[in-house]
């Protein structure tokens, strides 16, 4: 006796990848949580105790979405980035 064993193997039919590109909103100095969320984002390895809010007024203009005047900033709201920064990363 002869068993012929058949093995079809079924191939899904790709279907067509949709993108969706999630426009940003502009960043301002109102945004502090969204520039923190930002900072972190485009600094993943920088050790917190090590960064200024010099370099956080320079990241921050630096970030592609910000548009802002550089001139409002002043420290108050540079140390909130920092502080909502420092609590995302808890």
């Amino acid at each position: 006796m002869q068993i012929n064993i058949c093995i079809i193997q079924l191939t899904p039919i790709p279907l067509p990848v949709i993108i969706f590109t999630i426009m940003a909103e502009p960043l301002n100095w109102e945004s502090i949580f969204a520039i923190a969320l930002a900072l972190k984002a485009a600094h993943p390895q920088v050790a917190l105790e090590n960064v200024s809010l010099q370099m956080i007024y320079k990241w921050t203009l630096a970030l592609p979405a910000f548009e802002d005047d550089p001139a409002l900033a002043n420290d108050d709201i540079l140390a909130a980035i920092y502080q909502d920064w420092y609590e995302e990363t808890l």
